[in-house]
């Protein structure tokens, strides 16, 4: 009997590059054992809604499109008491998530041969609040508002190029915020330009954890935490200690945890995998231990 497979496609993700192969892809599945389903996406939340709906229905859900279109598929997965296996057909600019789990970008062949070629892994996923989920990353401060501030256009023409561009545009502009910080084993108060919870080894394509320092599916996300360098000299020195993987610079706080709660003296602006999370005085992200099986 052939498995029920559902595709949820984004069609303005990346370039609209899904369509690259995208008929081999279907094929591939069929071949395979597969009775595909493909959904095209409508909107922003359409994902969720649509997964949340009718995914359970499925023995396996895979989407195409970028960390965005991801992060709503598993939203919508976490809202079912039976949930599927997860796959994943990356297609946008930056990927982070591909890039953690070694998934071939923007070749939707390439991605299916790995998914039917990989096996099921226990994945954990970020709370953040009460009832909203994220991927791989919840993040505030320096750098976070650019992957969703940069123009839709400037990304489909230049790439990760135009991250790097709007980064250089807000070097001016960072600031830091007093925070609260209480984690599992201790507590962090003072001024910070960057605060995260992630479960991923890249993290804006720019920034590099080392692979033995995560775990997909092991309960525990890395709080990294970012104080406020008081000279130019100092946050060269960061700057250095981050892209060298390093990490041993007095600025930067790297901590395991399954719990983090922030809070702050006015509301601060949050993004959840890439796209804007609002903004919150008072928050606490968390790891639910590998409630995901994801295929790579």
């Amino acid at each position: 009997m052939l498995k029920p497979f559902l595709l949820v496609v984004n069609p303005n993700a990346g370039r609209g590059e899904y369509k690259i192969g995208f008929s081999d892809a279907i094929l591939e599945l069929s071949r395979a054992g597969y009775a595909p389903t493909v959904y095209f996406t409508k909107g922003p939340g359409d994902a969720t809604e649509f997964v949340a709906s009718c995914g359970s229905s499925y023995d396996t859900v895979a989407c195409i499109g970028g960390d965005g279109t991801l992060s709503e598929v598993l939203s919508g997965l976490m809202k079912l008491e039976k949930r599927p296996k997860l796959g994943y057909i990356p297609m946008g600019t930056t990927n982070d998530v591909a890039t953690t789990l070694d998934i071939p970008k923007n070749n939707s062949l390439a991605a299916v041969r790995k998914m039917l070629a990989g096996e099921a892994h226990p994945y954990d996923v970020g709370g953040f609040g009460d009832n909203e989920y994220f991927s791989y990353i919840a993040a505030f401060g320096a750098f976070t508002e650019i992957s969703y501030t940069t123009p839709q256009d400037q990304k489909k023409v230049l790439g990760h190029l135009a991250y790097v561009l709007q980064g250089a545009l807000a070097l001016p502009r960072i600031t830091s915020v007093n925070a609260r910080v209480e984690y599992d084993s201790g507590i962090f108060e003072g001024s910070l330009i960057y605060g995260s919870m992630s479960n991923s080894t890249s993290v804006a394509g720019i920034i590099k954890l080392k692979e033995d320092m995560v775990r997909l599916g092991d309960g525990f996300s890395e709080l990294v935490l970012v104080k406020e360098p008081k000279s130019p000299e100092a946050f060269a020195d960061l700057v250095s200690s981050v892209l060298s993987r390093a990490y041993d610079d007095e600025h930067l706080l790297i901590i395991q945890t399954k719990t983090a709660h922030f809070e702050f003296e006015k509301p601060v602006a949050w993004t959840r995998d890439g796209e804007a999370g609002g903004e919150h005085k008072d928050i606490t992200l968390r790891n639910h231990k590998a409630p995901i099986e994801f295929l790579f």
